[in-house]
């Protein structure tokens, strides 16, 4: 038993001085290739075990015979040992790099695909990682191009907006400044509509801006929808009148729900002003609230013939306006992306489709929860 020990000693010995010049020599080649590292790491195994038995065999004094034989053993095991971890270390720095051009291709704005052939699990798993990567990264460039789109489509339409109506108003301002207006209250009342407009313009913006930047506040309380379609109703009617459109809003139940009653008025109001501009004369608009098992589901119908299909995913973006048939009067495209802002706020969404002779737009919204 006491050989036994002093031979775990001697071995233990040797093999830890062995170990600490390994250390050494890792942390000497720390920022070094992985061929490095696992050729010293074998060396080290190997070295270990051939100091430990240099150490056993000078304590247990074999003869030079026996110490040469296990001396040649040690040394063809570290050239099998040093051989196989430079093969293991080149294949593995071989798929490091391609691991590491496919990323490159993928940084520098490309797909990632993973270099073919074998590879082991870490790598493996950091490829899969990168092509998810990958996929997320194309879909935000996708969102971005749009937003982009978008961006640019709106300043288009605002300047041109803004222009026409200025140009009004200067020339106006200019006819009453010289005293040359025929019909100066008629001037004035002209006046007051476009900077009306201008001012309604101007609040859209404004709301945008704030729902964009995430702060819109709600101030959420129980309501009924019953209400708020009513006040929608009569807030619309005098345009409907107007345009000779007829509104309906028949089969709303009293759902209750829990809004900010301001920003679902401007909701139920820009869904109606939109249906109304685009349903011709003697058309109908309908309006229809009910439960759902997703929630409660606000709708509003339109007789304006249908959106073409390519259309649809675009009706809520930012400065959409569709075809010259669906161009209204007035207005940048703002209305429906704050439709959709407002209805996202509230944790629901916003939605359309086409129905025989018009579209659907359609709102949902979490059910309030029970008294």
């Amino acid at each position: 038993m006491r050989d036994t020990l002093l031979i775990a000693l001697f071995a233990f010995l040797g093999a830890a001085a062995a170990g600490v010049l390994g250390a050494c020599v890792l942390l000497l080649i720390r920022r070094r290739s992985l061929v490095a590292h696992l050729t010293v790491v074998a060396g080290v195994g190997v070295t270990a075990m051939l100091a430990g038995t240099l150490a056993v065999a000078q304590a247990m004094f074999l003869s030079g015979h026996d110490l040469s034989v296990v001396t040649t053993v040690v040394a063809m095991a570290a050239v099998v040992s040093l051989a196989t971890a430079l093969l293991l270390g080149r294949w593995v720095a071989a798929r490091s790099h391609a691991l590491a051009l496919a990323a490159r291709s993928f940084g520098d704005g490309g797909d990632f695909t993973s270099p073919e052939g074998p590879a082991t699990a870490e790598l493996a798993a950091v490829s899969r990682e990168l092509e998810a990567t990958s996929a997320k990264l194309a879909e935000s460039r996708e969102r971005e191009r749009a937003l982009e789109s978008s961006r640019r489509e709106l300043v288009a339409w605002i300047s041109h907006d803004l222009r026409t109506p200025l140009a009004g108003l200067r020339a106006m301002a200019e006819a009453l400044e010289d005293g040359v207006a025929a019909d100066p209250d008629r001037y004035l009342k002209q006046i007051r509509m476009e900077v009306e407009r201008l001012n309604g313009m101007v609040g859209d913006l404004f709301e945008l801006s704030r729902i964009h930047a995430g702060t819109l506040t709600l101030s959420l309380a129980r309501m009924s929808l019953y209400d708020l379609v009513g006040d929608a109703l009569s807030g619309a009617d005098a345009l409907a009148r107007e345009n000779g459109v007829r509104l309906v809003g028949e089969g709303v139940e009293a759902v209750p729900v829990e809004v900010d009653g301001k920003e679902m008025s401007r909701v139920l109001g820009n869904l109606l002003v939109n249906a109304i501009r685009r349903t011709p004369a003697d058309g109908t608009v309908a309006i229809a609230a009910e439960r759902s098992p997703e929630g409660v589901v606000l709708s509003v119908t339109d007789g304006c013939g249908g959106i073409p299909d390519e259309d649809l995913p675009r009706v809520f973006d930012t400065g959409w306006r569709g075809t010259h048939a669906r161009t209204p009067p007035a207005g940048a495209g703002l209305g429906l992306a704050i439709v959709r802002g407002i209805v996202e706020a509230h944790d629901g969404r916003a939605t359309v489709r086409n129905v025989p002779g018009g579209c659907r737009f359609e709102v949902v919204l979490p059910a309030a929860a029970s008294l």
